[in-house]
């Protein structure tokens, strides 16, 4: 099977179960940005098995997260995916994602000022990836806004950001460089 196709050649895709539209239609843009998420977080990924300093926890969590992203993408693709079969995340994900929100912020001490991204390498990553998923979770909100969607990746995705930042202070945290502190003297 050769990779590509020529159909795409004028600028048009096709949806999954679908038609044909734009290659900038607000769809393409939300499961495109999605895409770009999951691949930011595979680069934070490289980072955090390379740190090596304790992280193994955020690198595998990671990854269960890589999945249900695909699974968004693959939901945003499809035009009526309760129909097509292409609705695979659920609540449970979400709570998932909460949980490890808590569990990690328990290890963290409180957050007093506003910090700037970075620190360590896979912080760094992650505050990237975290941008990323902000700008992904807006574009699937304005895609809301003319098509009909489900709840559920948009609160994933709201969950994720937050999830993101915890995370970055975590891989901070544990690597003992801290919080990068925001200076409004700087």
């Amino acid at each position: 099977m050769k990779i590509y196709t020529r159909t795409g050649d004028q600028g048009e895709t096709a949806l999954f179960g679908g038609p044909r539209v734009a290659k900038d239609h607000a769809r393409i843009e939300a499961y495109g940005t999605v895409d770009e998420l999951n691949a930011d977080l595979g680069v934070a990924r490289v980072e955090l098995v390379a740190e090596a300093f304790g992280t193994s926890d955020i690198e595998t969590l990671l990854n269960s997260v890589q999945h249900h992203l695909f699974d968004i993408g693959a939901e945003l693709a499809t035009p009526a995916p309760e129909e097509k079969g292409t609705a695979l995340l659920a609540d449970r994900h979400i709570e998932l994602l909460e949980k490890s929100i808590d569990a990690f912020e328990a290890e963290l001490p409180p957050l007093t000022q506003f910090v700037l991204p970075g620190g360590t390498r896979s912080a760094a990553h992650l505050h990237v990836a975290r941008c990323v998923c902000r700008r992904a979770e807006r574009l699937v909100v304005s895609l809301g806004h003319r098509e009909e969607l489900r709840d559920v990746p948009i609160i994933y995705l709201n969950r994720l950001g937050d999830l993101l930042f915890v995370l970055a202070r975590v891989a901070n945290h544990r690597d003992g460089s801290g919080d990068v502190p925001w200076s409004k003297e700087a």
